[in-house]
């Protein structure tokens, strides 16, 4: 069974070593000191800004992250899409990582991914639509995405969390089921 928690300080030791895991640095990229995932994780942790950062656990063990968040409330990054696809009001993204080596490739992210979204409805009632970048050679990412139910909306130039990939980006996207 899939669950989830807010990630709190505590998790910080086991997340800084998913984040140096070889198929986790190549797509986030991120420095892994323990004061930079402080700095990076810890407002939202303490719940003094307005993303979410979920711990997903399998049976009641931490495999993966999920940062969830509304794009009203960082504008900048739906400015870098102005011009290239009309963000709907009441638009969530998600960005996600499977940290345990052993739990990729095995259909998690896609059962993480429908997990999350079909939670967004309910815990989000405003939210209109989930839209979600992935870069290009993210092909595990994007097929898990596609299998989770979102569709290819458009291709768009990003920046990439990675400066040894260029710009080329998929927007991905699942609106609100009706009723």
């Amino acid at each position: 069974m899939i669950s989830w928690r807010r990630l709190d300080e505590a998790d910080f030791p086991l997340l800084r070593r998913w984040l140096e895991q070889p198929h986790v640095a190549r797509w986030w990229n991120h420095e892994t000191s323990p004061e930079a995932v402080a700095r990076d994780f810890g407002p939202a942790a303490r719940g003094e800004e307005p993303s979410q950062d979920l711990l997903i656990l399998l049976d009641g063990e931490p495999f993966g992250l999920v940062q969830r968040c509304r794009f009203a409330d960082y504008p900048e990054d739906g400015a870098e899409l102005a011009g290239q696809y009309d963000i709907p009001d009441g638009a969530i993204s998600i960005d996600y990582l499977i940290g345990e080596p052993e739990r990729t490739a095995r259909g998690l992210g896609t059962r993480m991914i429908r997990a999350i979204v079909q939670a967004t409805w309910a815990d989000h009632p405003e939210a209109t639509s989930v839209l979600v970048p992935v870069h290009v050679g993210n092909a595990a990412s994007w097929r898990a995405l596609e299998k989770a139910g979102l569709r290819r909306v458009a291709d768009v130039s990003l920046e990439p969390d990675n400066p040894i990939d260029d710009r080329a980006h998929h927007l991905y996207r699942i609106d609100r089921p009706a009723g």
